[in-house]
């Protein structure tokens, strides 16, 4: 194999958009590298893997802002110049958030009607053959926010938020036959660098794309963020492929069919994709999955040695045959970031992968340069492209962009020819069927999407005798999938295939059946029958997923033969995947999966009973009806004395979901409202049968947890507990006997967590007796009574006017406590912050400027980093995480831009200019008056959980919320670097601009 780039530590500073989507950071890697060389220039500063070469094939003033490439039949590139980015042509942005998502006044009409764009899918050619792309035309311009196509059906595939358009071209001139077909109507336009992207031919004839993480789509009633769709030409059913993902801008099949698709999450290059998975999101930022009864989702391919910045853009797996060996079948893609082009391994993992670095090809040495995708040529070069752009940040929607730039470059072995593109549309449907068998994938799926897009009626007959014959395992996948992308793939021919030794034809058949959402019953017997006997995990697993989209009958009995044979337990997707399939029916089937799964046999099988019994306790408690939690009654009953703890647990956490609070005595049976309170009086000291009871109604469990907080003769440890208890399920009657907890002689623990019980009472006793006590309250117990008191405007206020009148101290406030006093909106309160504290939270730049300015001036001397960890321990560490230490309530700085010191000032004196969306403070007004300021980290159906500037959390019913809005404020707090000396800012930077501390 030829040597590749030995590594190295690599760092960037600029970013283009492929976006900031994939950006959506406010910190980025460092730079190191000059910036911006002309084209001719660039080339020579890179660094290449030995044996390789880079090749410039287009520049300005050819291309400019290139978001995505492919060669079509003729052997031409096909570009999108995006230089509409970031704002659509036309439309009036009536309101912009901190994060940079965008409201615009109307839906613009697609073209040719609605405005006419910068955006245009542009044509190269190499007129003279030289290597070099010398001629350009636009198939169509005036698009609109345009960021991917697709070639095909004799025309042209078009992504241009809200829509999907096809532009007819039968005639083959290369100018549309007329108006676009709109197909799709719904993506998001939120935000321009996290548009729905990528769209690519899938090897089953379904179009397939990306959907980024801070737009909304509402497409056909489905509303989504983030996910892979699929869109099928012929049927014209839209439907998500899988929810989830991060901001994916990137997406590929490899030899088997696998879905790989690119993150933008740091320490991952990618995400295997399956049909009716749920995958991560960035939970606190994009909110919950659609389907709140997943109890479990998919992450990225764990990765080994990262390198680079956070944003994989772009990748493919190269099918070539122009690289050697080695590299098929490997991962490449750019590194927005590491300003870089890599390849990486797939490893097996089970019916999944891991994934690890395998070298550096093009390391561009250039911090403009800006790879946003990969394709990979007839001849099996690979072109990447670069946006080519100096901005960090993610992109201020009114900044005056530079749309000047842009390269396409080609990456060979060195001194490699390539051979000439053969015309594909000039072959005979014979020569294409012989394609389809041949090494090279790139004319693999030229020869199905011309035979897709032909028609040809004699062809499927031809495919399915060749399937007949004995051929490669991977020749016959090939003539699968092209038959299915004909819409041809009958009965008989698919009951053959499921008899084929090879693993992948088989688990394709299943999927290819399954599509149908349908089928036969003798199909469905196949399907049941290979449940029982398929010695392959990767069929077991499509078995899985293809359950998830049929009917009951054939779904939950392929389910429970896969989980009886006890085999895939530690698969990393087998297991959910049953548990997706069984709860699609958990209503509609209630009667049949009590059959299957709710009998004392069912719980001697270990699958079953370690992964579907207590998700069925959670999801039928989450329900709460009397049929539901009559199937809890019998779980329970059922169950071994050591499956009850972990069964109490889920239909404990299955009740709170279910955001009823205290249920009603119709909804439970009294057999389990009878089995709960004998087992409780048999153990009444058990927390979770304390909350079932209290959730059941029982008065009795109130009175004990009462009784124990104000015995002073019990341990601290249990009482603070019992405290913990009333705070979530106590009521009004717990004021009177906790009011002596706020008392200063008590133990501050015990007195610290009563104030956290009480604050959820709109009771102005509470008020009156942390104002009496705190002038002899000790610091914490001081910082925990403000926090109550500013939750609610009467008590905040009687706070200020204490101050006012000189009865307690102002200096016991910190900045973030006065920035949550004037977010109150309370005239008076404003007033007297700012006359005891002047003006907070300025929006005037030039004190910034200056401040800035004396901190960089203090910074030129260097500071001691180990005094520096500790002071980020102190004023840092409570939010931030770096090297492994700290909290991560705000942005992890370990993989941030520290190197830039301008923008780590920027980002720490002006917090408030850019927020990322996840780290955006929430204002949360309850019906009774409360007012809590933080993170909102847990936004489920029935309550969220918000985190302080503290990280400590606070669980609010939904059904006690009045209003929820985003705070013009960020959470961190500015002039946080006022507090410190000189000294000290040298050493806090000194550990937040270096390396991490070495290990002992």
């Amino acid at each position: 194999m030829h040597q590749l780039l030995p590594e190295r530590s690599r760092c960037a500073t600029r970013l283009c958009p492929r976006l900031f989507a994939v950006l959506l950071a406010s910190l980025s890697t460092a730079g190191l590298f000059a910036q911006g060389f002309a084209p001719s220039e660039a080339v020579k500063q890179m660094t290449v893997a030995a044996g390789y070469e880079v090749e410039l094939v287009a520049s300005e003033p050819l291309v400019r802002q290139p978001v995505s490439i492919d060669f079509d039949d003729r052997g031409r590139l096909w570009v999108i110049q995006y230089l509409q980015y970031p704002n659509p042509a036309g439309l009036k942005r009536v309101k912009v958030d901190q994060h940079t998502r965008s409201q615009y006044d109307r839906v613009p009409e697609p073209p040719p009607h609605g405005p006419r764009g910068a955006d245009r899918l542009t044509i190269l050619e190499d007129t003279d053959h030289d290597g070099r792309f010398d001629q350009a035309h636009d198939f169509v311009d005036g698009l609109n926010l345009a960021s991917g196509f697709a070639l095909g059906n004799g025309g042209v595939y078009v992504l241009q938020a809200p829509y999907l358009l096809f532009y007819p071209d039968r005639n083959r001139d290369d100018k549309p036959d007329g108006n676009p077909e709109v197909l799709l109507k719904g993506f998001g336009m939120d935000d321009a660098s996290a548009v729905a992207n990528s769209l690519t031919w899938g090897p089953d004839g379904w179009l397939y794309g990306c959907q980024g993480s801070t737009v909304t789509a509402r497409i056909r009633g489905v509303k989504f963020v983030q996910a892979i769709w699929r869109y099928h030409p012929r049927t014209k059913v839209f439907e998500l492929f899988a929810e989830g993902g991060g901001n994916m801008w990137g997406l590929d099949f490899d030899r088997q069919g696998n879905l790989l698709a690119s993150t933008n999450l740091g320490g991952f290059v990618l995400l295997h994709i399956v049909q009716e998975g749920y995958y991560w999101k960035q939970f606190s930022k994009h909110g919950p999955l659609r389907n709140p009864y997943t109890f479990g989702y998919f992450d990225h391919a764990p990765h080994k040695n990262f390198k680079g910045g956070h944003v994989t853009v772009g990748g493919t797996i190269y099918q070539g045959i122009l690289f050697p060996e080695a590299l098929h079948g490997k991962y490449i893609s750019g590194n927005l970031l590491g300003h870089e082009i890599q390849y990486h391994s797939l490893i097996p993992d089970g019916t999944t992968f891991r994934t690890e670095h395998g070298a550096t090809f093009v390391q561009a040495n250039d911090s403009w340069f800006a790879p946003t995708d990969l394709t990979v040529g007839p001849a099996g070069a690979v072109y990447f492209t670069d946006w080519h752009d100096k901005r960090t940040a993610h992109p201020n929607p009114d900044a005056d962009w530079d749309r000047s730039n842009g390269r396409i470059y080609r990456l060979k072995p060195q001194g490699s020819k390539l051979e000439p593109t053969l015309q594909v549309h000039e072959l005979s449907s014979e020569r294409l069927i012989e394609l389809l068998q041949q090494p090279n994938e790139w004319y693999v799926r030229a020869a199905r999407r011309e035979l897709i897009t032909r028609k040809d009626p004699q062809v499927p007959d031809k495919l399915k005798s060749l399937l007949t014959e004995k051929r490669s395992d991977h020749q016959a996948l090939q003539l699968l999938w092209t038959l299915a992308s004909l819409d041809a793939l009958d009965e008989t021919t698919a009951v053959h295939m499921l008899q084929h030794k090879d693993t992948s034809v088989r688990s394709w058949t299943i999927r290819l059946l399954g599509d149908r959402r349908t089928v036969s019953p003798e199909i469905a017997q196949h399907l049941i029958q290979f449940a029982r006997t398929d010695a392959s995990p990767q069929v077991r697993s499509q078995l899985a997923s293809t359950a998830a989209r049929l009917p009951a009958d054939p779904a939950l009995a392929i389910a429970a033969h896969i989980l009886n044979r006890n085999l895939d337990q530690a698969d990393p997707f087998i297991p959910l995947l049953l548990w997706w399939a069984i709860e699609k029916q958990a209503l509609s089937a209630i009667d049949e999966i009590e059959q299957r799964f709710v009998t004392s046999a069912a719980w001697q099988q270990p699958f079953v009973s370690q992964v579907i019994q207590p998700r069925l306790m959670k999801r039928y408690a989450a329900a709460a009806t009397p049929r539901t939690l009559q199937v809890c009654q019998r779980l329970l009953a059922t169950a071994p004395e050591s499956q009850q703890a972990d069964l109490l647990q889920a239909l404990d956490a299955g009740l709170a979901l279910s955001g009823q609070g205290q249920l009603k005595p119709d909804q439970v049976p009294g057999k389990l409202a009878e089995q709960l309170s004998t087992q409780w009086q048999a153990h009444p000291e058990d927390l979770v049968l304390m909350q079932l009871n209290a959730r059941l109604g029982n008065p009795a469990v109130l009175q004990q947890a009462l009784e124990i907080v104000v015995n002073e003769d019990l341990p601290l440890a249990q009482r603070t507990t019992m405290l913990k208890f009333l705070q979530q399920f106590g009521n009004e009657t717990v004021i009177a006997p906790l009011l002596p907890l706020l008392q200063p002689d008590q133990p501050a623990s015990l007195r610290q967590q009563a104030m956290l019980v009480l604050s959820r009472y709109a009771d102005d006793r509470i008020s009156q007796a942390l104002l009496k006590s705190y002038p002899d309250y000790d610091v914490s117990s001081r910082t925990q009574a403000r926090r109550v008191l500013f939750t609610r405007q009467p008590w905040a206020l009687a706070f200020l006017r204490q101050v006012d009148e000189g009865k307690l101290p102002a200096g016991d406030l910190d900045l973030q406590e006065l920035t949550t006093l004037n977010s109150l909106g309370n005239k008076t309160i404003t007033e007297l912050t700012a006359k005891h504290w002047g003006q907070i939270n300025q929006r005037d730049s030039q004190h910034k400027i200056t401040e800035i300015r004396r901190v960089r001036f203090l910074l030129k001397h260097p500071g001691n980093a180990q005094r520096g960890s500790q002071l980020f321990q102190k004023q840092c560490g409570t939010c931030h995480q770096l090297h492994g230490t700290g909290n991560k309530l705000g942005p992890d700085l370990t993989t941030a831009n520290r190197g830039d010191l301008n923008y780590l000032l920027e980002s720490i004196i002006d917090p408030n200019q850019f927020v990322r969306k996840e780290y955006v403070a929430s204002i949360v007004i309850t019906r009774d008056g409360r007012v809590i300021t933080g993170i909102i980290k847990s936004d489920e159906p029935a309550q969220i959980r918000i985190a302080n500037n503290k990280n400590e959390l606070t669980t609010i019913r939904r059904d006690d919320i009045e209003e929820i809005h985003d705070s013009p404020v960020s959470l961190m707090p500015e002039k946080i670097l006022k507090q410190l000396s000189e000294q000290e800012l040298q050493d806090l930077f000194a550990y937040l601009q270096g390396p991490p501390p070495k290990k002992l």
